[in-house]
């Protein structure tokens, strides 16, 4: 017997989606690399959620066999409403996946994680064989760090740790996180706090300098990676 939710019937994405037009057009062509017995990985955002319903229509469309590894409970809990079967990293290998970003340089490095699932998103990438980023024009940066922190996530009792150890890292701003809707700090996917820091520059080695300090579970900075940016026109 299965659950009659009204409030999964009526899951709708949380905030104005900007270039809506483009985006759908990215989700039409995400959903028409769909092939059947895919697994597929799908990190968070306003993109990929649209992309969802793209995947949703072809699957049901041309009866495919295909499962999604999701990156966050909003992007688990949009599978289930649109029938999406889910699986998981201890079960399935992703053969691809698809992701948004905030920032995307000249050298396909990423700025991620302004939703607080930059852990499970870098994680599926990392285990993806092909992954597609899929942004609109406004995430082409020169340089990273142009209009965004490095968001990083981090253990609750290691905050004052951590920050110390990123500020000689060469930081030039850094804040906790504060959610909206409720009182206190953002909680990530896994539970724990999200810092925003700034740098004037992010050398090749910064993430690896960030993720190395006791404490920090993962940095939304993704460099070198083997990646396809898809640009919204």
């Amino acid at each position: 017997m299965k659950w009659q939710s009204n409030l999964l019937s009526h899951l709708q994405w949380s905030d104005t989606i900007i270039n809506q037009t483009g985006k759908i057009k990215l989700a039409q062509q995400i959903a028409a690399k769909v092939k059947d017995g895919d697994i597929i990985g799908a990190g968070s955002g306003s993109t990929v959620y649209l992309a969802l319903f793209a995947i949703a229509e072809k699957v049901k469309k041309e009866n495919l066999n295909v499962r999604i590894i999701p990156s966050s409970l909003e992007i688990t809990m949009t599978c289930s409403n649109l029938g999406m079967p889910v699986t998981s990293l201890l079960e399935d290998k992703p053969d691809w996946a698809f992701d948004g970003a905030d920032e995307v340089d000249p050298n396909r490095s990423l700025i991620k994680g302004r939703g607080g699932a930059l852990f499970k998103e870098k994680l599926l990438i990392r285990s993806s064989l092909k992954n597609y980023i899929l942004v609109d024009e406004s995430k082409l940066v020169e340089k990273l760090g142009s209009k965004f922190p490095v968001p990083i996530e981090v253990f609750p009792g290691a905050l004052v740790y951590v920050e110390s150890a990123l500020r000689d890292l060469g930081i030039t701003d850094i804040i906790l996180r504060a959610a909206k809707g409720k009182d206190g700090p953002i909680i990530t996917e896994n539970g724990n706090f999200l810092l925003d820091a700034r740098f004037d520059h992010i050398p090749s080695d910064t993430e690896q300098k960030i993720k190395s300090i006791t404490g920090v579970i993962e940095s939304g900075l993704f460099i070198d990676y083997d990646v396809e940016v898809m640009v919204a026109e």
